[in-house]
């Protein structure tokens, strides 16, 4: 997506090999025109496997899940990094580590908003690891929910998360592959691939 990779280049900050900052636009300040682009492109994708929620994390993945789903007309539920007294104990719930912050969080969603009659579209800001998504995962197969697939931001290519969920045969999409952020460069995986 070449508006999304232009914003990178513009406003994104590589603060070392591994990590890029883009708060400017995805995940602290919000482009909603960029947002609703990348809503629109990630329903373009999906748009025939019958998606019936499009589940995230708090908080950065839901700028571009709600977009995608006001794009599918579907349902948009974020799984929730700490339980208010207000939910139920009612819930599913996986264990996530966060790369960039370096802590584990107990995710969690309530079983009232996901179920075995769902088909489910992950959508989240950036993709590395995979930790995030395999947590996702972890409570849909919970659910007894069919996985449609994962919509990824922003994936960091050179780390493993891709690969691992390739490998295991479910279907990632990601609007820009970053190979990488060496010397303080942005390089995406076709730029790599030209030369």
């Amino acid at each position: 997506m070449k508006a999304l990779q232009e914003k990178i280049r513009k406003d994104g900050i590589v603060l070392s090999d591994e990590v890029l900052k883009v708060d400017a636009f995805l995940n602290h300040q919000v482009d909603p025109v960029l947002m609703k682009q990348i809503g629109e492109t990630f329903a373009g994708l999906f748009k025939q496997d019958g998606v019936t929620k499009i589940l995230t994390l708090e908080s950065s993945g839901i700028s571009p899940a709600l977009m995608t789903a006001l794009e599918l007309n579907v349902p948009m539920v974020f799984a929730r990094k700490r339980k208010p007294f207000t939910q139920d104990a009612d819930v599913y719930e996986a264990s996530v580590h966060s790369f960039t912050k370096q802590t584990n969080h107990i995710i969690s969603v309530s079983r009232a908003f996901l179920n075995q009659a769902d088909r489910v579209l992950i959508v989240d800001d950036f993709l590395a690891n995979g930790q995030a998504a395999e947590g996702l995962i972890d409570i849909i197969d919970q659910a007894g929910a069919e996985l449609c697939g994962i919509g990824i931001v922003i994936e960091k290519a050179f780390q493993p998360g891709g690969k691992r969920l390739r490998d295991r045969g479910i279907r990632v999409e990601s609007l820009a592959s970053i190979r990488s952020l060496e010397n303080g460069t942005v390089t995406f995986q076709e730029e790599a691939h030209a030369k």
